[in-house]
């Protein structure tokens, strides 16, 4: 799991107002001591254990954690992750930010492991995008290399994605990618967002490396990949926009043969995972 730095630790239970704590602070005594244990409500992927962990440490380094998990596994419903032990404030204040992490994390590991499931025995990779949580956005492409997915760019930098507007701005398909050739480092592919089947043609002939598959129903999908595969075959194909994680879209989508779905929802859109912490 990616190690996130502790002022982003700080940061959330400074958000939080963990050293301010008024119920904590007026109902538990200051030497109270505590053991308690963090358990599943649902079965799923576990992700954000260290995060959670050092949230308590970065709070209370007093609180010591054992896990009996690893970010990754796959678990079940009442399972305990972890037990704590430590002064009882310190676990109570910083509960919830840790909790919120762990849930926020676990949510998008699993929802991501539902779609790779579904796309099981196709060649098609799940992917997720730049539809992250701002500041968390590391923390969340890992969770979904957890479950099973495969991250897209992590920043602007990391590739070349022509997308309408820069298609508009440049004066067409072939303008854009002649001018980014130009431009970006020789070992960058290039990937051009298309929404119709003339527009994958343009693509083609601009020799862009990557073709997205943008907004497509599933039958212009198909077409569009055929026409790519006898035209450039070693072109590499994304589809995207609309696709969301219901199995049986996902399953449709990777079926006309597309190299990768990416899916913002994996990140902007994953239920919480419930997870609780109780004191024993």
């Amino acid at each position: 799991m990616y190690k996130p730095s502790v002022e982003l630790i700080k940061r959330a239970l400074e958000e939080d107002g963990a050293d301010s704590d008024i119920t904590t602070l007026s109902t538990v005594p200051e030497q109270q001591q505590a053991t308690a244990r963090i358990i599943t409500r649902q079965s799923g992927i576990v992700a954000g254990l260290w995060v959670a962990t050092e949230t308590f440490r970065v709070l209370d380094e007093q609180i010591s954690v054992e896990l009996l998990v690893q970010d990754g596994a796959t678990v079940r419903s009442d399972e305990v992750l972890a037990y704590l032990s430590g002064p009882a404030c310190s676990v109570l204040s910083a509960e919830r930010v840790a909790l919120n992490f762990l849930g926020h994390l676990s949510g998008i590991a699993t929802i991501t492991a539902h779609c790779v499931q579904a796309v099981e025995g196709t060649h098609t990779r799940v992917i997720d995008t730049r539809k992250t949580t701002p500041g968390l956005r590391a923390l969340e492409k890992a969770a979904v290399k957890l479950g099973g997915g495969q991250n897209h760019r992590f920043g602007l930098h990391d590739g070349v994605l022509i997308k309408d507007n820069h298609i508009k701005a440049a004066g067409g398909i072939v303008q854009a990618v002649t001018a980014a050739r130009r431009m970006a480092p020789h070992l960058l592919k290039i990937e051009i967002e298309c929404e119709t089947l003339a527009e994958v043609q343009d693509a083609l002939e601009s020799g862009a490396d990557v073709v997205l598959l943008d907004n497509m129903n599933v039958e212009m999908m198909r077409s569009a990949v055929v026409l790519i595969r006898q035209n450039a075959p070693r072109v590499l194909i994304e589809a995207s926009g609309n696709i969301g994680t219901n199995t049986e879209r996902l399953a449709a989508v990777a079926a006309t043969g597309v190299d990768f779905i990416s899916l913002g929802a994996l990140t902007h859109s994953a239920p919480n995972f419930d997870i609780s912490l109780e004191f024993a």
